[in-house]
């Protein structure tokens, strides 16, 4: 497998944020391919991804029929980037909140590390534009997330993050049902149940300044409701339960 770089970029509507971001990323790592998974956005995301594509040889796109959510954008995303033989896969968010500017960061460090995570809640990494409450409410998710299935990383539910394409295989992916704030947490906690070595890089995360955020109170109540439910089978589960395969209710 080489370590070639794959950034996946999921969309819904992000015809005003596309552009300008693969131009960013394609600037900051020339050498990392791009792949868009567009849920069949209504305003023309698809399309312009299909423009930067015909222009650029290291821009893919995928084509989905409708909104399906993060977390299914991802692991169509990571089953593409396995397909095609790429070494190291990178989460990014579509909507400029994620600086591709910070993309090497993340790169060079999952030379040593199987899995790495960009964190706003270790010392260098920050937070721009959140009004208190959202910043209240990321930080109580991941303390809570941690504190119930005992994970040592500080962020748990960031979503610029970087894998190598063996701990994906580790990882199984084959059982995941989470979505968006979710779906973080459980690829985290089955990296940690697989033994995987996972490293925190600081990252400056900054609120979205066009289209409108996909963050949804369902989505945290599904989250912490999952996190509960995982935390009460693990401990109340057999010892001899197999590592990095959590149970889904």
């Amino acid at each position: 497998m080489s370590d070639r770089a794959l950034v996946i970029l999921p969309t819904y509507n992000e015809a005003e944020n596309i552009g300008p971001l693969v131009d960013r990323l394609r600037l900051s790592v020339p050498t990392a391919d791009l792949l868009v998974v567009d849920d069949g956005s209504p305003d023309g995301t698809g399309g312009i991804a299909d423009e930067l594509a015909r222009r650029d040889e290291a821009v893919h796109v995928l084509h989905r029929p409708g909104k399906s959510g993060l977390g299914a954008a991802y692991l169509h995303g990571f089953s593409w980037a396995r397909q095609h033989g790429y070494g190291v896969v990178v989460e990014c968010d579509a909507d400029g909140s994620h600086h591709p500017e910070e993309l090497e960061r993340l790169l060079d460090a999952v030379r040593t590390a199987d899995v790495v995570i960009g964190s706003r809640w270790v010392p260098g990494g920050a937070v721009e534009d959140w009004p208190v409450s959202r910043r209240t409410l990321s930080r109580a998710g991941s303390a809570y997330a941690r504190a119930a299935l005992h994970l040592p990383q500080h962020d748990v539910t960031s979503g610029y993050r970087a894998f190598r394409a063996a701990a994906l295989d580790r990882i199984g992916l084959d059982g995941i049902q989470s979505e968006g704030y979710c779906f973080q947490i459980e690829m985290l906690w089955r990296a940690n149940n697989a033994g995987l070595s996972i490293a925190e890089v600081p990252i400056t995360f900054t609120d979205r300044r066009l289209g409108a955020s996909k963050m949804r109170g369902r989505i945290v109540a599904e989250a912490m409701w999952r996190v509960t439910r995982w935390a009460w089978e693990s401990r109340s589960h057999s010892p001899g339960r197999t590592s990095g395969e959590p149970r889904h209710a």
